[in-house]
């Protein structure tokens, strides 16, 4: 009799009909066939834990998805989401409001950067990704610079899976079987990492400020007042934590206000405490026009997106007559209630628990947890900013990826540890909240997997 398909451990070569459990989800960026011969199904979360399918507590070494910096199912959270979808479950955001909206909204405000004064809310960091985008484009409409059209990405950055945010990416393997289809009229900075220069680096690397002088390049190429916006991550998150180099983001503001070029920050991975600030603008002391954020804002209890703007330019924006919208632009979910209650608890439990000053205080713990592993033989890189880390492995011949995703199932079957593989680079983000024992304990496993597998 074949055994059950939820079953690590037995005959996983069972039909179809035998496994409709798994068939059906065809699940994003994941190697599906290789999945659903070894299902990894979490059932139930706790603090730091996640409960497996099989009855184990599998600790949690990447904090949900970099967004549950705060532990899973916080009960200031859970109250919140429990009481509001009881409440207003739905409310629409076209010509209506609701008042956990604008709510979260005005703690967003204060919590941003000087001059922030709106936020556009969206459902996940790809719909804030192309919303920013969009409000630059119509920003520069607005004040008479229509022929600025022309946006700017970074190589190896990530913005999201949306076709805008897909277009400034510069992940190839997200572009290539779109490339035909991607916006016109974009272009690329260099990616910052070179390991003959910033190799196992810990936090920001001496080399590389000199990257940002290629915005100078494009603009003499394409010419400056063709060019709409830049946008970063201020911190290369799903590409394998790629930390700016001394000077970078700096040079990069220098450069576009110098050519009335708008500056986007994208922070969906980077806002909310994981770089020891409410946003990485406030760490790296870099201003943008724009921000966009999602994961941390719900501590990933209710999807939620939000792009934050400058008052200039949201106030260039509200011309024309007043009956009609000053942005053709929005999703049946902006705002929605029950996301945005999650939203303010989820602020509320950051102020009131020290989220921020505890997670900066674990860094120098985390870094050197982390910088252990760099002897080892199969490690190439490692490299750290804030509580964002990664290792790098070296590459098998003929197979690259299948080391790290290796590694990543070992933690899980034999080390009752999940960590998220990117190809052969191991990601780590912890909680904001986490112990100097989960540490430790997270890259002694971490360690035995990779000793483990070939």
């Amino acid at each position: 009799m074949a055994s059950d398909p939820m079953d690590p451990h037995g005959d996983h070569n069972t039909s179809r009909s035998n496994q409709g459990g798994i068939h059906a989800h065809w699940m994003p960026f994941t190697s599906n066939r290789d999945f659903k011969r070894a299902p990894r199904i979490l059932t139930g979360a706790d603090g730091h834990h996640y409960l497996t399918s099989d009855g184990r507590q599998a600790y949690d070494a990447f904090s949900g998805l970099w967004t549950t910096g705060l532990g899973h199912c916080h009960p200031r959270i859970v109250e919140a989401v429990s009481r509001q979808i009881a409440t207003l479950d739905y409310a629409m955001s076209f010509q209506m409001g609701n008042d956990k909206a604008f709510a979260l909204a005005e703690r967003l405000t204060a919590l941003a950067p000087a001059g922030f004064g709106q936020v556009f809310f969206t459902n996940s960091g790809s719909e804030a990704a192309d919303t920013a985008l969009k409000i630059a484009l119509a920003h520069h409409h607005a004040v008479g610079d229509a022929a600025r059209t022309r946006l700017i990405g970074r190589e190896r950055g990530y913005h999201g899976v949306n076709f805008g945010g897909l277009s400034v990416g510069g992940i190839a393997a997200n572009r290539k079987v779109f490339g035909a289809s991607l916006l016109p009229g974009v272009d690329h900075l260099p990616h910052t990492m070179d390991l003959d220069h910033t190799a196992f680096c810990r936090g920001q690397p001496d080399w590389g400020a000199h990257l940002a002088d290629d915005l100078s390049r494009l603009c003499a190429l394409h010419d400056p007042a063709t060019i709409a916006a830049v946008i970063v991550e201020p911190v290369a998150g799903s590409t394998g934590v790629l930390p700016p180099p001394k000077g970078y983001l700096e040079r990069l503001r220098e450069l576009c206000t110098q050519h009335g070029i708008l500056l986007i920050f994208d922070e969906v991975i980077t806002a909310f405490g994981r770089v020891g600030a409410p946003f990485a603008a406030e760490r790296f002391g870099v201003v943008p026009d724009i921000i966009t954020t999602a994961k941390g804002l719900t501590n990933g209890a209710i999807p939620m997106g939000a792009v934050l703007v400058r008052k200039e330019i949201y106030e260039a924006l509200m011309t024309g007559p007043e009956q009609l919208p000053e942005l053709f632009h929005g999703y049946t979910y902006s705002g929605h209630p029950v996301a945005a209650a999650a939203g303010l608890a989820t602020l509320e439990a950051y102020e009131q628990e020290g989220s921020f000053a505890q997670a900066r205080a674990l860094e120098p713990l985390f870094e050197d947890a982390l910088h252990d592993l760099a002897d080892h033989p199969k490690v190439i890189d490692v490299r750290n900013f804030g509580l964002m880390g990664a290792i790098e492995l070296a590459p098998r011949w003929g197979a690259p990826g299948a080391r790290g995703l290796e590694v990543h199932k070992s933690c899980f079957w034999d080390e009752d540890l999940i960590v998220r593989n990117g190809g052969d680079i191991l990601q780590f983000s912890p909680f904001l909240n986490a112990k100097p024992d989960d540490i430790a304990m997270t890259f002694d496993k971490v360690r035995r997997a990779i000793d483990r597998i070939d």
